[in-house]
């Protein structure tokens, strides 16, 4: 998988197994005192073993834990195409996601946003990104890459965002609003835009994340923002409580299954077993 990194696989991909990877280590340690195990000897009992320790030892939530179990099983079913296991471990064992309300902003928020005044420039550009990303879907890794040769002129004359997801590496047509204009001239004499042909100036994620919870309070929004709130933002406030269909929406975001769109837009779904 490493190898395939920005071919086949998004680096937060690998870096998820990797945390697979040290779960998987600790489990065996606690339970069986080794660092190591023989992969014929996977049964039921193991994988419901691995589950508990993931909720009780781990402190991981259900979808978390449900995440954790599908990745593994993607090793599992490696393993069985290779013959090294006879028996289909995951044969009986069932997770199901739970359906969790996502934080949106509404428009009143996003407008006290974009009013309000910062005695900081760091607070004011993290703010910019974040409404920008309300505006596009944008997530925070194909925002901070954005680079000005992706925005042209499409057939209608008005401003679009050609670009590719980093995660799946999925095409994305996405219009631009006048809100998501202005934040964009407000950068272009920028010297970090100017040197690297970029859009905007994008902090670390995490430098994001953590100004992002200061200009809650600043605000008064008694939410938690993350730089992923935006995108389930522009999946409800600003797109589909506009009339925009969920199939226009989803291609926009760059989904490939439109029941991930469902789930940013809080819209009901079927929650299957795996």
């Amino acid at each position: 998988m490493k190898a395939l990194v920005g071919q086949e696989y998004a680096i937060d991909t690998f870096n998820r197994y990797k945390v697979l990877e040290r779960h998987t280590l600790a489990f065996l340690k606690v339970t069986f005192n080794t660092t190591d195990f023989d992969i014929s000897r996977i049964d039921f009992a193991f994988i419901a073993d691995y589950e508990f320790y993931l909720r009780s030892v781990r402190k991981m939530g259900n979808n978390a834990v449900v995440k954790h179990m599908k990745m593994f099983r993607k090793i599992v079913n490696i393993c069985l195409g290779n013959g090294w296991m006879n028996l289909d471990p995951y044969l009986n064992f069932k997770g199901k996601f739970k359906k969790v309300d996502k934080e949106i902003l509404t428009r009143t928020e996003l407008d006290l946003m974009a009013g309000k005044e910062f005695a900081s420039d760091r607070l004011a550009q993290v703010r910019d990104t974040f409404l920008f990303c309300c505006f596009t879907g944008l997530a925070y890794s194909d925002v901070q890459k954005l680079e000005k040769s992706q925005i042209t002129r499409g057939i209608d004359g008005e401003q679009w965002i050609f670009s590719q997801r980093t995660k799946m590496n999925v095409k994305s047509h996405i219009p631009l609003l006048p809100e998501a204009l202005q934040i964009i001239d407000r950068y272009k004499g920028h010297p970090l835009c100017e040197s690297r042909g970029l859009v905007l100036p994008v902090p670390s994620n995490q430098k994001m994340n953590d100004y992002l919870k200061e200009i809650a309070v600043i605000c008064g929004i008694d939410k938690v923002l993350t730089s992923h709130v935006a995108r389930h933002t522009f999946a409800t406030t600003i797109t589909l409580q506009n009339g925009v269909p969920i199939e226009s929406v989803s291609k926009m975001l760059g989904h490939t299954n439109i029941r991930t769109t469902q789930i940013y837009a809080n819209e009901p779904q079927l929650y299957t077993n795996f």
